[in-house]
């Protein structure tokens, strides 16, 4: 799953290409929050580990009703970083310049650290702090995700089974695993993909990949959804796409849903670009 990463070198060529706002905005880390200016911090430490921080970026004017976007970069579960995620981060500034973004790093799984329910808590951690320091930040609970491949199966997982509160408005996932019970997985027949299920474990039960499966945990009450995924992708079966939409269906969430037949994991730049087109009308709509 690390070829996502070109997905964003392409969103950059697509940003330069087609245009990105004139506007600057007055940063002022360190300083004191002023409702009325831009704000950004970085690497914003939520726990011990080095990888337990995010970047915070504040619009001007905001207010306690300011939703708050939460990217959640890919990688395999093992790899990736929060800078990945910035040529999307600069596109949601420019087309949302009233949303707040956190684009977030989390702990790395190995051979001795499994993803769950490791990363999981390291989002609930990050939503827990932006929770408590909502009045000096001058944002509301309400919350949005972007993620991709690994980042986005997290994503959807964290959404559909741990917004215990209900404050996700949308999630977005773009090519991201969903349903590990998948037959095309069970019986996969792929080295590299097999690798990063075994992160998992060897031989886990059923129970447990269900639990792990936003597939199996999406409910009538879990937010709007979109989904991007690729004809192509050797590591994301198109199933895991289809069978989402189908479920969102039969629930009757609000969701949406595109097929990119002739790319793989990365996409193409003219799929990008019709991904953010689609992707900023469903955050329009949604968040």
């Amino acid at each position: 799953m690390q070829s996502v990463n070109f997905f964003f070198l392409k969103i950059i060529i697509a940003f330069v290409v087609f245009g990105c706002s004139n506007e600057t905005a007055d940063t002022e880390t360190g300083s004191p929050l002023e409702p009325s200016k831009y704000y950004e911090e970085l690497n914003i430490s939520y726990g011990n580990d080095n990888n337990q921080v995010f970047d915070l970026f504040l619009p001007a004017n905001r207010n306690a009703n300011t939703k708050i976007l939460i990217l959640v970069h890919g990688g395999g579960w093992t790899s990736g970083d929060k800078s990945s995620m910035n040529a999307i981060r600069d596109l949601i500034r420019q087309d949302f310049p009233d949303v707040a973004i956190a684009n977030i790093n989390y702990r790395l799984a190995d051979s001795n650290n499994s993803p769950y329910p490791m990363q999981i808590n390291d989002i609930t951690s990050v939503v827990d702090f932006l929770k408590a320091n909502k009045t000096n930040y001058n944002v509301s609970e309400k919350l949005g995700f972007i993620g991709t491949s690994a980042g986005a199966h997290l994503s959807l997982l964290w959404s559909y089974a741990f917004d215990t509160n209900n404050n996700v408005n949308m999630v977005c996932s773009i090519v991201g695993p969903t349903n590990f019970t998948d037959p095309a997985y069970l019986e996969n027949a792929n080295p590299e993909l097999q690798n990063l299920l075994n992160l998992y474990g060897l031989n886990p039960n059923l129970d447990f990949l269900e639990e792990i499966s936003p597939y199996h945990q999406v409910t009538t009450s879990s937010p709007p959804t979109i989904l991007f995924y690729a004809g192509q992708d050797e590591l994301i079966p198109t199933t895991q796409g289809t069978d989402m939409r189908d479920k969102l269906s039969d629930l009757d969430i609000i969701h949406e849903f595109t097929l990119y037949p002739n790319v793989g994991h990365s996409l193409g730049v003219l799929e990008i670009i019709d991904a953010w087109n689609k992707l900023k009308t469903f955050i329009s709509n949604q968040l």
